[in-house]
């Protein structure tokens, strides 16, 4: 089992930046694949970014390219997700996952993964 929790979500004026860590437990923090999704208001939950065990590899939403990075700490077992350059539309719940890094799986589909934390809300002002 996998336990994940968000923080550094908040209200941010537009063109400004924000922060996003989760910090994971429960399993060794090198075997999982991790990702971030988010989830507006009346809208289903979509990929943000995915990166690999070891941080090599990542991964974007084509739009969100450029102005989001992907990081991850695996000495403190904590994922990162840079923001800037924040838009009203970015406006959301965003989500933590996580997965085991085997298997045959597509890192940009909600269903690929297991374990999710509870969210936290970005709120972008114009």
């Amino acid at each position: 089992q996998v336990q994940l929790v968000e923080s550094g979500g908040g209200l941010v004026q537009a063109g400004g930046s924000l922060r996003l860590s989760c910090a994971a437990s429960g399993r060794a923090f090198s075997t999982l694949f991790m990702a971030w999704f988010r989830q507006a208001p009346g809208k289903e939950r979509s990929f943000v970014a995915a990166i690999s065990r070891t941080g090599s590899s990542t991964y974007y939403t084509d739009s969100l390219k450029g102005r989001f990075t992907i990081s991850r700490d695996n000495a403190k077992t904590t994922v990162y997700l840079e923001m800037i350059s924040l838009k009203p539309e970015d406006t959301a719940v965003y989500y933590c996952a996580a997965r085991s890094y085997s298997g045959r799986y597509v890192y940009s589909e909600v269903n690929a993964y297991a374990y999710w934390g509870q969210g936290t809300q970005v709120t972008v002002s114009s």
